[in-house]
């Protein structure tokens, strides 16, 4: 018998980890982008069709636990059709209500989301329109700082775990 205790999901982040919406890679994305770390097994990577400074499409690809395909799925159905400044304002707290919670110990997950959607949209201004409009922040915002952190946190801890006898060509 496991120890392990059920983290408590809301219904809505069991139906969209159940059921995602707009998984997949798109072959015609303007941008993608990518957020989180191999090493904790939490990464999103998010692609974006624009037009006209639109999101037309959005979707993921999700490698994690239930809470981060739910937020990587809600956050394309919550961005279509949303301009990019729209989408901008879109913060992680604005994820897990609609998720109906997050527990704590998973708000990385909406974090990671927003943190993909705010790359991808620095990315469009900077290799696509080559120019930033004047609402975009020149300095990273919090979720991008935070997902920055995360990542660099969790390569940190995985430099420092000793590889296990044998892991280096069956020696």
């Amino acid at each position: 018998m496991s120890s392990r205790i059920p983290l408590p999901y809301s219904p809505v982040v069991l139906e969209y980890f159940r059921n995602p919406k707009n998984v997949g890679r798109m072959e015609n994305a303007t941008v993608q982008s990518t957020a989180g770390s191999p090493a904790c097994g939490d990464m999103i990577r998010l692609y974006l069709r624009i037009e006209d400074d639109l999101i037309v499409e959005a979707t993921f690809e999700s490698y994690g636990c239930a809470a981060n395909i739910a937020a990587a799925s809600i956050l394309t159905e919550m961005i279509k059709g949303k301009t990019l400044k729209e989408a901008w304002e879109i913060k992680w707290n604005d994820i897990s209500d609609k998720l109906g919670g997050l527990p704590p110990i998973k708000y990385h997950c909406s974090i990671l989301a927003v943190g993909a959607l705010k790359r991808a949209i620095r990315a469009y201004y900077d290799e696509v329109r080559k120019e930033m409009p004047n609402w975009l922040p020149k300095n990273l915002s919090t979720e991008e700082k935070q997902t920055m952190e995360e990542e660099e946190l969790i390569e940190r801890m995985y430099s420092r775990v000793p590889k296990s006898p044998g892991a280096e060509g069956g020696k």
